[in-house]
């Protein structure tokens, strides 16, 4: 009897990432043996072509046998298309990927490896930012990649995972702006898993964006502290201290300049994202 791994895609206007993201879905390596796998596009409130082009790969996904469904929904958000994927997912484990993501071919196979148990488990590869067109975000990025929360945690920003066991920890998901940090922190440290397989997630462009986002980012993280003032005290990422400031510093001072400005503009009420949801592109 074959077990399942169901991939939920929640895909807002993507028309211009969602080619490239199932391309790599589908180049990945075989699942271990007993598994398939199943891709679950929810396409939310599009007003392009995401979904006829997502419904393009179903013939390429059946060659592999893989289920490839498309699903359609009036309104946009994200909240929403994960529920809605998830009601319609059949996986006892669940991957959760953004339309702008792409996998390496070995991850899928590594995160069944790593949640194959009955312990709740949440898994995650290695993320690498993509190539950025702007300076500021190239600078800003190259330090970015280097703190430990990115280097050697398990952020989940752009692909999470979990097993059954996982999945039980909460039950619908919240309406709130950051549902990777909420995710993240339903686990402990121990129960976080980071495999070797990495993924590109790719950086909004100019400073202007890398302010917005982080905003939102920051917004994010706060609000699931005040609605959820358990889940904090699993975050367990270390700190840098002065010392690691200090060397990230020496190391890339441009870096270091440009994250740093950004950072403190966030603090100020300079710029104002334009929605809760602003991803800055």
């Amino acid at each position: 009897m074959s077990r399942w791994l169901s991939v939920i895609l929640p895909a807002h206007d993507e028309a211009a990432w969602i080619g490239d993201c199932a391309r790599a879905l589908l180049a990945s390596d075989p699942l271990p043996a007993g598994w398939r796998c199943e891709v679950l596009v929810v396409a939310n409130g599009c007003t392009d072509d995401t979904a006829s082009r997502a419904r393009g790969f179903a013939d390429q996904a059946a060659a592999r046998g893989w289920d490839w469904q498309v699903l359609e929904l009036a309104e946009g958000g994200k909240l929403g298309a994960l529920t809605a994927g998830d009601a319609a997912a059949q996986g006892e484990l669940r991957a959760y990927l953004d339309a702008d993501v792409r996998l390496d071919a070995a991850l899928l196979a590594q995160l069944v490896a790593a949640l194959d148990t009955e312990a709740p488990r949440y898994a995650s590869g290695a993320p690498r930012v993509a190539p950025a067109k702007s300076q500021i975000t190239r600078l800003y990025a190259r330090f970015w990649q280097r703190l430990p929360f990115v280097a050697t945690g398990v952020p989940g920003f752009g692909l999470f995972a979990v097993n059954a066991a996982g999945r039980a920890r909460w039950g619908n998901w919240p309406d709130i702006i950051s549902d990777d940090t909420f995710v993240r922190l339903s686990f402990t440290p121990q129960e976080r898993l980071r495999v070797k397989a990495g993924y590109d997630w790719p950086m909004v462009e100019g400073f202007a964006n890398l302010v917005r986002v982080r905003r939102r980012q920051d917004a994010g993280v706060a609000e699931v502290a005040r609605l959820y003032p358990h889940l904090p005290q699993n975050d367990g990422t270390p700190g840098l201290g002065m010392g690691g400031l200090i060397r990230h510093l020496l190391r890339d001072p441009l870096g270091f300049a440009v994250y740093a400005t950004v950072a403190l503009t966030v603090r100020t009420p300079l710029y104002r994202p334009r929605s809760r949801w602003d991803r800055g592109r």
